[in-house]
């Protein structure tokens, strides 16, 4: 399967357990890989045989900077339903959501959470 890749996305939102985080907000990174075939796009050059990348852009922003959730689960099962909903040539999409900044004393990083998902059949 061919694969778009949009990397290091980079949001404003509210995500968080901590009342602060869903009062001042933080910094989110979100990478995503969308399972398409890109055989047709490739030969005709013609963008309805792909996946528009802008497009795929605007859905996660939507998300991410929406309504807040408590974990970083719920953000990315959030995103891959909607692109899966939303594409239709979409089949499988992971979606990586980083919180470069998390209250949790030590050091490290990031904390991230991924996940794949298919179109169900």
């Amino acid at each position: 399967m061919d694969k778009i890749i949009l990397k290091t996305m980079q949001f404003y939102g509210y995500h968080g357990l901590f009342p602060e985080e869903n009062k001042l907000g933080q910094r989110f990174l979100v990478d995503v890989i969308l399972y398409t075939d890109l055989k047709e796009a490739g030969k005709t050059d013609d963008m309805h045989a792909s996946i528009h990348y802008g497009h795929v852009f605007e859905r996660v922003k939507t998300i991410v900077e929406g309504e807040a959730k408590n974990l970083l689960e719920a953000v990315a099962e959030s995103i891959a339903q909607d692109l899966l909903a939303t594409f239709s040539r979409l089949q499988a999409c992971t979606v990586k959501v980083i919180k470069p900044d998390p209250p949790i004393p030590g050091h490290y990083d990031s904390v991230a959470v991924e996940i794949y998902r298919e179109r169900e059949r």
